[in-house]
């Protein structure tokens, strides 16, 4: 199957079909959720939390601090990581697959996938990096500020391009059972042409939604938080809360990709079941 020349992402039928597709699972999503998202966030923020910084403290010192925060906490961010990325192929699954597969069956399926998703992201993030390093060392050897601010200002930008022409990989990976990380790059890059100014403005849209979102709720959460509890014990809510909320926003973008996926290639024989029950 090959993307249609004449695919032009709709963002309101995109969202209206993710909300269907959550809602139509929401018991499944809710477990899965709970697995792969809430608690490796939770354990995350309960066992790094961020560093502290006394007043005054230089920027030189500051930038120590948390290189030295992040190094130690780095295998935990590996694991979490990794189960997140499992997670959200597994997700994926049970919203897509016609045949309804167990949870069991899902998250099998899912892992079988996690090699294939993290060699994408490694040759993705790879290649960027090297890139965003020639390009900026480039610009310092002539020496003058102005062209390595614009160098490092169109890097950036080439950055979120490339980012968003590989966001279906893991629709790719998990409807279309693709193994080999190349071509499920390739696969995203075809079905984004021409898409990624519709697509960045609807994931801009949606990111300041859930920080809308997010900041309200952490802000009413807070304010009981604080009024009745205190300590230890006010931290590991605070921490449950955000990891809930975060767990929840992140359901959501996972079925907005299924969903742009879905528009983006057109119709096939896994079409996403909620559609149609």
């Amino acid at each position: 199957m090959t993307p249609r020349p004449d695919s032009k992402l709709d963002s309101s039928l995109a969202w209206k079909t993710a909300t269907r597709l959550v809602a139509t699972n929401r018991d499944v999503l809710m477990a899965i959720a709970g697995v792969f998202f809430l608690l490796p966030g939770l354990a995350f923020s309960i066992f790094v939390p961020e560093p502290q910084m006394a007043p005054g403290t230089p920027p030189g010192r500051m930038m120590e601090i948390m290189a030295d925060a992040w190094t130690s906490s780095l295998p935990l961010l590996i694991i979490v990581t990794l189960l997140q990325m499992a997670g959200t192929v597994t997700v994926l699954i049970v919203m897509t697959d016609p045949d309804r597969p167990t949870v069991a069956q899902a998250i099998a399926r899912g892992f079988r996938a996690l090699g294939p998703y993290v060699l994408a992201q490694i040759i993705v993030g790879g290649a960027l990096g090297m890139a965003f390093l020639v390009l900026v060392s480039a610009a310092a050897l002539t020496g003058v500020q102005a062209i390595g601010a614009i160098v490092i200002l169109a890097a950036f930008v080439a950055m979120v391009w490339c980012s968003l022409r590989m966001a279906l990989v893991a629709p790719v990976l998990a409807i279309e059972g693709e193994r080999n990380p190349i071509q499920a790059l390739r696969r995203s890059w075809a079905l984004t042409q021409g898409n990624s100014g519709r697509l960045l403005a609807f994931l801009v849209l949606l990111g300041l939604l859930f920080a809308v979102v997010y900041g309200l709720a952490m802000m009413l959460v807070g304010v009981v938080l604080v009024l009745t509890t205190g300590g230890e014990l006010q931290r590991v809510l605070t921490a449950a809360v955000s990891s809930a909320i975060t767990s929840g926003a992140l359901i959501y973008f996972i079925a907005v990709l299924a969903a742009v996926y879905r528009q983006l290639g057109g119709p096939n024989t896994l079409e996403i079941r909620s559609i149609f029950d």
